[in-house]
This record gives C-alpha cells, sequence and structure tokens, in this order.
C-alpha cells in the first residue's frame, strides 16, 4: 500500500520537504526527505514540528507515522558541528523530541532504515517503532564517537528500555538488526506501512485520542524526560558543576600517584 492520499507538503530549508499523506481515514504519515541521509539539522526540525502543528490543528486527530522518503535512512542522526550552535538544543533538536513525545495523539516511528543516534533518540520519542524486517540498523553509537549523552538523550532510554538493554545500547554501541530490536523492546514489531496499519487496527489506535487526554497522560508518563527537555539550561550548569568536580578529583588522584611513584621510586 502507498502513503495514501496527498494532504499537505513543507519544505526543509531549499533541500527537501515533509510530505504529508493519508492512507486511511485519521491515520496521517509524515514522510519526510532531507538528502542524502536526513540529519537532524534546524530546517528539517522545525519542518516536522510545523507539520506536526498543521495536523493539530486543522485535521480530525488519530494517529501520527513519521517515516523517512530515503530508503536507506530513516536518519543518520545529528550533524555534530550544526549542534554545536548556541541553543541548538534547547531551542530546535528538544522543541522537535518533546512534540513528538507528550503529541496528542498516538505515534510510530516506522524505521525504513537505518537510525543512528539522534534518529534512534527520535524514534524513542515516539510512542511505538516498526522497523524494516530486512535492512538497517538502530543504534547508539556515542561510545565510539567519543561524545557524551546529555540527560533528555539519556533518559528516554532508560524509561523505555530495561536496564540491560540501556547498558547495551549506552556502554557497547550495539548495531542492532530489527530482529534483535523486537526481541530487546527496542521496537513493536517488524514490517512497513501495510503492518503498521493493521498494528494501529489492531490497537484501535485512531479512536485514543477521542476523549482528549493522549497528550497529558505521556506528560505524566514521561515526566522525567520531559522535565529535562524542557529544562536545558539548569542541566547544562547541573553538568557543568559535576565536571568541575571530576576534574577536581582527577587532579587530586594525580598528586597521590605522582607522591606513592616517588615513594616507591617507580
Amino acid at each position: 500500500m502507498s502513503r495514501g492520499k496527498p494532504l499537505f507538503t513543507v519544505p526543509i530549508g531549499t533541500k527537501g520537504e515533509v510530505e504529508v499523506t493519508s492512507p486511511v481515514d485519521k491515520v496521517y504519515v509524515v514522510a519526510f526527505g532531507s538528502p542524502p541521509d536526513n540529519r537532524l539539522v534546524t530546517d528539517f526540525c522545525e519542518a516536522i514540528v510545523l507539520a506536526l502543528d498543521i495536523l493539530e490543528t486543522k485535521y480530525q486527530h488519530g494517529v501520527v507515522i513519521t517515516t523517512s522518503l530515503i530508503d536507506k535512512f530513516y536518519s543518520n542522526g545529528l550533524d555534530l558541528e550544526h549542534a554545536m550552535q548556541p541553543g541548538f538544543f534547547a531551542n530546535v533538536l528538544y522543541k522537535l523530541w518533546r512534540r513528538i513525545l507528550i503529541y496528542p495523539m498516538p505515534t510510530i516511528a516506522l524505521i525504513n532504515g537505518h537510525g543512528f543516534a539522534g534518529a534512534l533518540m527520535t524514534a524513542m520519542m515516539h510512542d511505538y517503532r516498526i522497523m524494516n524486517a530486512t535492512k538497517g540498523f538502530v543504534c547508539l553509537n556515542e561510545v565510539d564517537l567519543g561524545v557524551p549523552l546529555r540527560p533528555a538523550m539519556s533518559s528516554v532510554f532508560r524509561q523505555k528500555c530495561s536496564p540491560t538493554v540501556y547498558r547495551t545500547l549506552v556502554l557497547e554501541g550495539k548495531r542492532f538488526k530489527s530482529v534483535d530490536a523486537l526481541k530487546d523492546n527496542i521496537i513493536d514489531g517488524l514490517g512497513g506501512i501495510d503492518e503498521v496499519l493493521k498494528f494501529i487496527e489492531e490497537l484501535k489506535l485512531t479512536s485514543k485520542p477521542d476523549k482528549g487526554v493522549v497528550g497529558e497522560l505521556k506528560r505524566e508518563m514521561w515526566r522525567e524526560t520531559v522535565d529535562f527537555l524542557e529544562n536545558d539550561e539548569r542541566e547544562a550548569g547541573r553538568l557543568g558543576k559535576a565536571s568541575d568536580r571530576l576534574a577536581a578529583e582527577a587532579a587530586e588522584r594525580e598528586k597521590k600517584v605522582e607522591a606513592w611513584s616517588a615513594k616507591a621510586k617507580l
């Protein structure tokens, strides 16, 4: 089945667009394409937020599916240089993640290809994840890149994964094939749009927003992650103090080891 009837498009800067379609009543597919690999940069994030705003404001509430127009990648995550721009996390990326996390309709990430690092984080902000059964990996590769996880990034996995899977993702950087991701409950199913539509029908998800409490329920469910997303400045200050403390402890250890080495004549 195709992604369905075209509804509207939102440009992604000057190189790409978000196409919003409806394959069946009250089901909306937000498909993004920003070549070559859907990096999470400002234009990309803001275009998706606008598409979600339009759906919430102008269309009957139902279920939202996000996926990629690029076969190889759901997304290749952050552009690390772009991410260092002032305000990117608090005002751009976290705005997108918070929007998805507490969106007033059920959300499903249809992971059609690779989803690395920030891309997997984005998928985890959804309520459900369905992954291509035959190609693509998901992983957190920060341990290999030498990049620490910020509080909101780590929190969503701590809340949604078992402690063992959380450890494997963060400390080992394991690349999960779809079958392994399903086994470890990182995703909820395998397949493409047809399987997602069956999943929606089986769980009767299109009716869930009818009472108007879906967003409130999610905000309470995931309040730890929501708090981190909403208070990045506070967390940056806390992390700065922790970094200073660790530096002081490291200096003290070095002095002790030097003193021991001198005494031991090493």
